[in-house]
């Protein structure tokens, strides 16, 4: 017979005298769970309820099915070491007949409905396959506490959210500041004035925030800063910045960094990027929000990618990438016209759309070169709106050039004008 495991125990908010399960016989995690309580006469509450015939308070039977349940919850995968459940709520109770001492109590409970912080479970309590009580009962998960393996290394000056959870080896420095419901994975390493917001998930072995691969870092306290909801998998590479660069790296929310991927000291992401495996960023460079970088791509240092950007895989980008297009190749690397399905996924207006294709043919099919191609562009009217307006000013402002390199086809949403 499987019994509570100590940790079990330990988990539940509940000490002696008070549990009223002795075992848990069957199991099928995450979904249901049958547990025993054996009733003697011996228990406190017999002293005083019904002296001469004594019963099981039905308060109590409720309560161990709520302890019941309390295990179904806390023993399945991902859940936190340190969350904790509560009663919150019981109803359609029923009892149909007394408990008293000698009876071997079964206590079935089966996970019914959960949302957010709320669960709902059907128990009921039988003796000799006979149903005595049974009730749906209201609980309440509560998540707010820290979890750290005991084999973590975490810095006593750490500053970690609620919610939070270290896992096995993980190294966390003492400048470091965690928000909540962050995950970090097992041997993952987080280091350096760096901060995480809120939800973050730091898979197994990444590194984030160590000091940057220049040769001129002399171990200053420059930081890294990272927002909301990003996911770092296995062995992404995260560097803080360098004084010549401003002292900060910043990652905004809600970027996934697929395996191997590295961001150099002093980049600059956006919100919603992806980045696929072993992309690869150099140092000073900034990449806009909704861009993709696949993979075994890289960006030079100091190049731009811009807006709803596509750079296809293995590309090498020594030029600032165009927003809303699609860039691709490494010898050298050339334009292939509008992201026009990255921009309907990232559900761009179809007017907004149509005027784009319209402005990358002013660009890349018609024989002007870009200053008269943009002076076009703005002149026409009818492609007026926000985001011809930034691919517009992010042309004007590039310090290194844009990629604007013909391809092989002269077709209209595909050819490019020459660089000049």
């Amino acid at each position: 017979m499987p019994t509570i495991t100590p940790l079990a125990l330990d988990r539940l908010s509940y000490r002696y005298p008070v549990p009223l399960v002795d075992a848990v016989v069957s199991h099928e995690r995450g979904r249901s769970l049958e547990a025993v309580k054996s009733v003697t006469v011996s228990e406190d509450f017999f002293q005083g309820h019904f002296p001469g015939q004594p019963v099981m308070p039905g308060v109590l039977m409720l309560e161990s099915l709520a302890q019941a349940a309390a295990i179904l919850l806390l023993d399945r995968d991902g859940e936190a070491l340190e969350t904790r459940v509560s009663l919150r709520g019981v109803d359609g109770v029923k009892f149909r007949r007394q408990i008293v001492p000698g009876d071997r109590v079964r206590l079935a409970v089966r996970l019914v409905a959960e949302r957010g912080p709320i669960a709902r479970v059907a128990g009921q309590a039988l003796v000799d396959d006979q149903v005595v009580a049974e009730a749906t009962l209201v609980m309440a998960l509560q998540r707010d506490g820290v979890s750290i393996h005991p084999t973590a290394n975490v810095d006593p000056a750490a500053v970690l959210g609620a919610g939070t959870t270290v896992g096995p080896n993980a190294t966390i420095g003492p400048h470091v500041r965690v928000g909540r419901r962050c995950k970090i994975g097992a041997s993952a390493v987080v280091d350096g004035y760096t901060e995480l917001g809120d939800d973050n998930e730091v898979f197994p072995l990444a590194s984030i925030g160590l000091r940057p691969q220049d040769l001129k870092y002399a171990g200053e306290p420059t930081r890294l800063v990272i927002g909301q909801k990003n996911v770092f998998r296995e062995f992404v590479t995260i560097h803080r910045g360098t004084v010549g660069g401003g002292g900060l790296t910043t990652i905004g929310d809600r970027n996934v960094f697929m395996a191997y991927a590295h961001v150099a000291h002093d980049c600059h992401v956006g919100d919603d990027t992806i980045f696929g495996n072993a992309a690869t960023l150099g140092g000073h460079v900034t990449v806009q929000s909704c861009a993709t970088i696949s993979a075994f791509s890289a960006v030079h240092q100091f190049c731009r990618i811009g807006r709803h950007a596509f750079i296809g895989g293995f590309s090498v980008i020594t030029k600032d990438a165009l927003p809303f297009a699609k860039t691709v190749g490494n010898r050298p690397a050339r334009n292939y016209g509008l992201n026009t399905i990255g921009l309907v996924r990232r559900r761009i207006p179809a007017d907004a759309i149509a005027k784009l294709k319209q402005a990358y043919r002013y660009l890349l099919t018609s024989k002007l070169n870009t200053t008269r191609a943009l002076a076009e562009i703005e002149r026409d009217q009818a492609l007026a709106c926000p985001e011809v307006g930034h691919l517009v000013d992010f042309i004007r402002t590039s310090s290194r050039g844009v990629v604007l390199r013909r391809t092989m086809t002269r077709r209209a949403d595909d050819a490019v004008v020459a660089d000049e």
